[in-house]
């Protein structure tokens, strides 16, 4: 049997990662475009010592990763999580059979058409939509650069999917040590689809200024207020040790992608809309993704010696919350004169 589905086109935005293209990917097969989905919210959310070893972990307020990711579409996903390889298999072949194309955590290192290929282990995701039982192959597309769409062995898809992601040398950051577990997420796109207009935006722009007013309890860092306590907090920790490292690096890279997404969907919306304010406000906003750029960058690179490297990273961070905090008054100020 040999099954490929249409309509499986690349998609990427340069500051996000493998999460977003994927999403980004299978919501263009179901009609919706990813920049209006997956660039209209924007916040910050985090649940203390919740992250996970993953480049496609995001914190997700009680919602589904896709509605996490897209809080104003009719979309949700659904993690499955096989007991073994040969179930793995026969549940992504059941679900591509019947006409859905689906997302498969896998290890970078046996995927030969990565650059990581045999060399760094590390936890990633791509969307799997054909296979071939004859040729025993699987159609993936990865829109991440070298990006591919084409067909893999399916013992090459297996290895990658059953991956223990170990440790093996100082190249192995970040996103290892966490088993892939045959894991893949299915995704649900509702009928009931926002129109891309002038009163979606305005509901979007208050939406999202509503959720950086809003306070976490214990443990939790939500809105603008729990967004300067994560950076005071985490930042002067990473001496702890490197799981620390980790830890603002994942949450700055998910972070840093939703705030990239968003610039580029006002940039978007004041084109569409002939009003230069919201693409001014889209700069804005674009500035404040590449202070979180900046800032993971140089976390990252802290890892020799992090109490020397702290003192500038809470420098940093202040000029990124001050910058956001005159981001935010504007754009209160723009979404009143919508």
């Amino acid at each position: 049997m040999r099954v490929v589905l249409p309509g499986i086109r690349h998609w990427r935005h340069d500051l996000t990662h493998c999460l977003h293209t994927t999403m980004g990917v299978l919501l263009g097969f179901h009609g919706v475009d990813p920049l209006h989905a997956l660039g209209a919210g924007w916040g910050f959310f985090y649940p203390a010592d919740d992250v996970r070893r993953e480049e496609y972990y995001y914190p997700c307020d009680g919602r589904s990763l896709l509605a996490a990711l897209a809080p104003y579409h009719p979309v949700a996903s659904r993690w499955h999580e096989p007991p073994g390889p040969g179930e793995g298999w026969s549940q992504l072949r059941a679900a591509i059979a019947a006409g859905a194309p689906v997302a498969a955590a896998v290890d970078n290192y046996y995927l030969p058409f990565r650059p990581a290929y045999t060399d760094v282990h590390t936890n990633h995701l791509f969307t799997v939509y054909g296979f071939d039982d004859e040729a025993g192959t699987a159609f993936v597309a990865d829109p991440v650069p070298p990006r591919f769409q084409g067909t893999i062995r399916l013992g090459e898809l297996a290895a990658a999917r059953g991956s223990e992601n170990p440790i093996e040398h100082d190249r192995d950051l970040f996103f290892t040590a966490n088993p892939l577990g045959n894991r893949w997420l299915s995704v649900e796109v509702g009928r009931d689809r926002p129109t891309w207009d002038v009163d979606f935006l305005r509901d979007v722009l208050q939406g999202n200024l509503a959720g950086f007013a809003q306070h976490g309890g214990p443990g939790v860092y939500r809105g603008i207020a729990g967004q300067r306590a994560f950076l005071t907090d985490l930042l002067p920790r990473i001496t702890e040790g490197p799981h620390r490292i980790d830890e603002v690096f994942i949450i700055a890279g998910a972070v840093l992608a939703g705030t990239g997404l968003h610039a580029d969907f006002l940039a978007e919306s004041g084109r569409r809309f002939n009003r230069p304010v919201l693409i001014e406000l889209g700069r804005r906003v674009d500035r404040i993704a590449h202070h979180w750029s900046a800032l993971r960058i140089a976390v990252a690179t802290a890892r020799a010696e992090p109490g020397a490297a702290v003192p500038a990273l809470l420098d940093r961070s202040r000029a990124l919350l001050d910058d956001q905090e005159r981001v935010l008054h504007r754009m209160a100020r723009v979404a009143a004169a919508l």
